[in-house]
């Protein structure tokens, strides 16, 4: 049976060179393969969306191979069917004769098959002698052979897409969960952290999101979402941890002053570094001169009234607070997370936000914050560094700065300027500030 002519379509159907392109290729079958129909219908049917082809279109190629007549495509055979259209409506669920010839142009625009339209536009065969079809005139369903590798990898693609979309959605859906409800536990647990910000970044990122994404943008708002996430986590998980370490800090921090009672400290908060800290801070004293005991949240507010003024209404009644105000204050010094995270470590949280709190009272003569609390923290990994001596030297600096007349400064004194009132300085307090600097 010979049909490797190249056919134009019959009546005002015009040729292109799409068409051309599909008879060539189909020219071009292996030569003895014979492949299953229904398996090579699965694969077209998978490949649907790569191929361009509807769902009405896909009815109409299984109707056409209703009407080959093996399970098996092969040249033996031949490739054309040739079905009118009153057959094809009946197998094709009764569709209408404009929807047919619709959907069977879309077929031949696809190069899922080919038009071998006779001299009149009819549809036959031309049988021999002996039965065999010598000649016909229909739809050759040879591109479905000469293709099959070409469906086989499109359909392989497609469901790769399909199940990394699915596995995209999942991830989406429990990002968004774990973020949603770790805000939610921080808020109610009173953890420390900018989560209205957190929660704000995360609507922005929601608000990108279409309601059928595709795998680009699935993939994309997951990126942004698990950067998110590792934030809120950390942030929690940091909590904990030092909620874990505050139990045994008293006892650390007692222990390391007993085990270098003769260190030294140097100037300007215990810190090397002169030419950020110079001024009128006093010298620091040596570790076995410092209490034993946790130093007064009333104390450390004197030392560094700035620290209140970033709580909200202005008053901190508890450490909690007082630690939580670092997480204001670490990004208006420009400290980094990971210096304030490496100080909490080292010091604790209590003793690195008391730090943080005596660098951001005297921010203006520190020229760099972050790199001026990495020191600190390296002294204390070394047991070389304490708190009170800062504390001590900023209510040094308060006192001298508030009695002109060289006596006590009062609370009257206080109300007449200097926009703290109400604080004195006991005379005890300031005799243990008037210690001799070494």
């Amino acid at each position: 049976m010979e049909n490797a002519m190249t056919t134009t379509p019959f009546g005002r159907r015009p040729m292109s060179l799409a068409m051309l392109a599909s008879q060539s290729v189909a020219r071009q079958a292996p030569k003895g393969v014979r492949l299953n129909k229904w398996k090579l219908f699965h694969t077209v049917r998978e490949a649907r969306v790569a191929l361009g082809a509807s769902d009405r279109g896909l009815a109409i190629l299984n109707a056409l191979l209703t009407f080959y007549p093996e399970n098996e495509l092969s040249e033996e055979t031949g490739f054309v069917v040739w079905p009118s259209n009153e057959q094809l409506i009946a197998r094709a669920n009764g569709i209408s004769p404009a929807t047919l010839r619709r959907h069977l142009a879309v077929l031949v625009a696809c190069g899922l098959i080919i038009r071998r339209d006779s001299p009149n536009g009819k549809r036959f065969a031309r049988k021999g002698r002996g039965g065999q079809v010598e000649q016909a005139y229909g739809f050759d369903l040879s591109p479905l052979v000469a293709r099959a590798a070409e469906f086989e990898a499109m359909a392989a693609t497609i469901a790769e897409e399909r199940l990394a979309l699915k596995c995209a959605r999942e991830r989406l859906t429990l990002l968004r969960r774990d973020i949603v409800k770790m805000i939610e536990a921080g808020l109610e647990e009173g953890v420390p952290g900018d989560w209205t910000t957190m929660n704000r970044v995360y609507r922005e990122i929601i608000d990108r999101l279409p309601r059928s994404p595709d795998l680009t943008m699935a993939e994309d708002i997951c990126d942004a979402l698990a950067l998110l996430h590792e934030e809120v986590r950390d942030t929690l998980e940091f909590h904990v941890n030092s909620q874990k370490t505050d139990a045994n800090e008293s006892h650390a921090e007692r222990h390391k002053q007993n085990s270098n009672p003769d260190s030294q400290f140097e100037s300007k908060y215990g810190s090397g570094n002169k030419s950020e800290t110079s001024g009128s801070v006093d010298e620091t004293d040596n570790l076995h001169s410092l209490p034993k005991r946790e130093m007064p949240l009333a104390l450390v507010l004197d030392a560094c009234e700035g620290w209140r003024d970033l709580a909200k209404g202005g008053s901190i009644r508890h450490w909690r607070e007082f630690v939580g105000i670092a997480e204001i204050a670490r990004p208006m010094l420009g400290v980094s997370p990971s210096a304030w995270r490496e100080a909490a470590e080292v010091m604790g949280d209590k003793q690195a936000a008391i730090t943080l709190a005596a660098i951001y009272q005297r921010g203006d003569e520190i020229v760099s914050p972050g790199g001026y609390l990495r020191n600190l923290t390296d002294r204390a990994r070394d047991g070389q560094f304490s708190v009170w001596p800062m504390v001590m030297a900023l209510l040094r600096a308060r006192i001298e700065a508030g009695k002109p007349d060289g006596g006590p400064r009062t609370a009257a004194a206080e109300n007449q300027g200097t926009g703290d009132p109400g604080w004195t300085a006991s005379d005890a307090l300031s005799r243990s500030l008037k210690r001799p600097r070494s």
